[in-house]
C-alpha cells in the first residue's frame, strides 16, 4: 500500500513539474495576463467602475463575487469550527 501511495506521489510530482514547463516566464510582458487582462483594467477600471482608486476597483467591482464567495467559505468554516469545539452544558442532550 505504501509503494502505491509512493508511486501515487512521484507521477504527480512528474505531472506538475511537466505543466511548468508550459507556464510562461515569471514577469514576462508578453504573458496573455500581461497582454491582454492587464491593460483592460487599466485602461477601463476607472471609468467603469466610478473609483478613484484602481485596486479597489479591481477588487470591489471586478472580483467582488469572488471576494464575496472566500468570505462565505470562511465565515462557513470558523462557525462550523465552532459549533464543533464548544463545550456541552450539564443538562443538554448526550
Amino acid at each position: 500500500m505504501k509503494l502505491v501511495a509512493l508511486i501515487a506521489v512521484f507521477m504527480t510530482g512528474a505531472l506538475l513539474i511537466y505543466g511548468v514547463e508550459d507556464m510562461p516566464r515569471w514577469g514576462d510582458p508578453n504573458s496573455p495576463a500581461s497582454s491582454h487582462v492587464s491593460p483592460k483594467y487599466i485602461q477601463e477600471a476607472i471609468e467603469k467602475t466610478a473609483t478613484p482608486n484602481m485596486v479597489s476597483a479591481v477588487l470591489a467591482d471586478y472580483r467582488g463575487y469572488d471576494t464575496l464567495g472566500e468570505t462565505s467559505v470562511i465565515y462557513t468554516a470558523a462557525i462550523a469550527c465552532i459549533l464543533m469545539l464548544r463545550k456541552k452544558r450539564k443538562g443538554e442532550g448526550e
